[in-house]
């Protein structure tokens, strides 16, 4: 009974986060980054990656998820007990941010919003309603 209770209470302190944006935005870097990888050998990622790391005496899945176009119809696939979103835009791209607001406005309108009405929680958002 005791190493069920243990389990319950690391639950708790467990959260999953979910990394989306546009492909080549920067979300695999970022994880490498987190990670202490190299990034000098990032390539697309096809599907996704999972890794996890101890921060704060929390447990952070962090789910990098490719952002592909022919992918990002399964991306409502992952929002599943996700406790974060992180979107991830380069900036330095300029001629695919109307792309990124586009999708951004799309998983907030579809995904992200009703998902926070069933379980209370804030978006924060520049995109207007």
């Amino acid at each position: 009974m005791l190493s069920i209770l243990r389990k319950a209470r690391l639950k708790d302190k467990e959260m999953r986060v979910l990394m989306l944006g546009l492909d080549n935005a920067g979300k695999t870097t970022i994880v490498k980054q987190i990670m202490k990888e190299d990034v000098t050998t990032v390539s697309p990622t096809l599907g996704f990656i999972i890794k996890t790391i101890d921060f704060q005496g929390y447990r952070l899945n962090i789910w990098d998820v490719g952002g592909q176009k022919t992918l990002r119809s399964y991306w409502k696939n992952y929002f599943e007990k996700t406790d974060t979103l992180v979107w991830v835009v380069d900036a330095t791209d300029r001629l695919r941010v109307e792309d990124c607001r586009d999708e951004l406005a799309g998983l907030l309108v579809e995904e992200v919003r009703p998902l926070c009405w069933s379980r209370r929680v804030k978006v924060l958002s520049s995109i207007p309603d």
